[in-house]
């Protein structure tokens, strides 16, 4: 068919993708105010590493860019800052990573969908500029990118509660709701829905073109 969707686009690999968010988030919350330029630097680093690998391999290399500019800023600002610097990079820019990564991808999922970097790996030359394949990545990076600022945004939702309580008592059950709940079902939900989309989006278009 022309106007063949991705196939076999395997919904990990993209999560791979994530992998520097996911350790500047995971090793910032186990240091303490000043270890977040060292958790961006390492992020930064590891961001370089698979941009470096992506290009030598002709691998997907978007996410890596939007990282290393994201990480590398935050490295340097909380490097060259004093410690009210750290404080608020410790608090609120950690969290703000996911909402502005989110926002990054929602942004260009109409023009330049990161998504679509992986899918060319599975799917014909020809049929890369079809109508189809350009929707099911525009709506796959759309996804993702709501799928991300959604869970930054539960984070700093956190901070803020935490920020204005009355007492020494953290909100353990909503901390896990947040923290913990809001970003494993998102990420289950956008690895089933990576899985899926593509060919139920592929099975209306034939519908269409059969009634058409």
């Amino acid at each position: 068919m022309a106007d063949s969707p991705p196939k076999n686009l395997n919904p990990l690999s993209i999560f791979a993708g994530f992998l520097p968010w996911i350790a500047f988030t995971f090793v910032a919350q186990r240091l303490s105010a000043d270890g977040v330029a060292w958790s961006a630097l390492f992020a930064a680093a590891l961001s370089l590493v698979f941009l470096v690998r992506g290009r030598n391999k002709d691998l997907p290399t978007q996410l890596d860019v939007y990282s290393l500019i994201i990480f590398g800023v935050i490295a340097v600002v909380g490097f060259a800052g004093d410690h009210r610097i750290d404080q608020w990079l410790y608090e609120w820019g950690r969290p703000l990573v996911g909402v502005l990564l989110g926002a990054i991808l929602l942004a260009t999922a109409s023009t330049r969908p990161f998504t679509a970097e992986y899918a060319k790996k599975t799917t014909p030359r020809e049929y890369w500029d079809s109508p189809l394949f350009r929707r099911i990545n525009l709506v796959l990076s759309a996804a993702w990118g709501v799928a991300i600022a959604v869970m930054g945004a539960a984070a700093v939702l956190v901070t803020a509660i935490d920020a204005n309580a009355t007492d020494t008592d953290s909100p353990y059950l909503i901390d896990f709701v947040l923290n913990w709940a809001v970003p494993i079902c998102l990420i289950a939900w956008m690895i089933h829905f990576t899985n899926t989309y593509p060919d139920r989006a592929g099975r209306a278009a034939d519908e269409e073109s059969a009634t058409s």
